[in-house]
């Protein structure tokens, strides 16, 4: 599947690939893992995955009220999981302003704060090596080409993909900004509360609608048009 999907995977990455599946029981079918310059990152959904198969006892996620500043959209937090009665917890910090989040989540900086900490949280927990593609933000598109960053994942066999305004939607933030087509897809997941966007209802969809529309007014009337 991996080579079917990553056409010039190398015989290192999928080495790697290899060992992060078999070490974490990750799901590469289910987006647990995606591949940006040349380098594999877990999702947020993957490391769920794994506190729930760990049987995580338990997670608390606090904002951290010093380092955090509405005004200027600058935002922080500590989460602490917890993966025994007796564990005293392994605590994770996340932050998130404007200068290091994608333009799609601009606006959303405490909610990209508070997923990064429990990322970090989580991968310290249970010995997750790979970095979490929510931690790295706005750092993955230059990286990108303009050729890549313009490519969509590949749409499902079944044509929902969380509907096709959504779809339409996310083709169009893609091109506007520059952005890597993987990371607005785990983002639009994430939203939704879907494990793969393609399992997002119409219920699920409406609000993520909703609010790029908001967020893009463009885009609404541009498809309106």
């Amino acid at each position: 599947m991996a080579k079917s999907k990553w056409c010039d995977l190398n015989k290192p990455l999928l080495d790697s690939l290899v060992g992060a599946l078999r070490r974490h029981r990750l799901s590469l079918a289910g987006g647990d893992l995606l591949l940006m310059d040349g380098r594999w990152y877990v999702t947020h959904s993957g490391l769920l995955r794994i506190a729930v198969r760990k049987h995580c006892q338990g997670m608390r996620v606090q904002p951290v009220t010093e380092f955090c500043d509405s005004n200027s959209s600058r935002y922080a937090f500590r989460a602490t999981v917890y993966t025994s009665p007796t564990c005293k917890g392994f605590v994770g910090y996340g932050d998130a302003d404007p200068s290091n989040v994608s333009a799609l989540v601009r606006g959303a900086e405490m909610r990209v704060a508070e997923t990064r900490a429990v990322n970090r949280a989580l991968r310290k927990a249970y010995g997750i090596g790979i970095c979490s593609v929510e931690e790295i933000g706005s750092l993955a598109e230059p990286a990108q080409s303009s050729r890549e960053s313009k490519k969509l994942p590949p749409q499902p066999a079944n044509g929902n993909y969380g509907g096709p305004k959504v779809r339409d939607r996310l083709c169009q933030l893609i091109r506007q900004h520059q952005l890597d087509a993987n990371l607005v897809k785990a983002y639009a997941t994430d939203f939704c509360g879907a494990k793969t966007l393609r399992e997002a209802t119409r219920e699920q969809a409406g609000p993520f609608r909703a609010d790029q529309d908001r967020r893009n007014p463009s885009l609404g009337k541009a498809q309106g048009s």
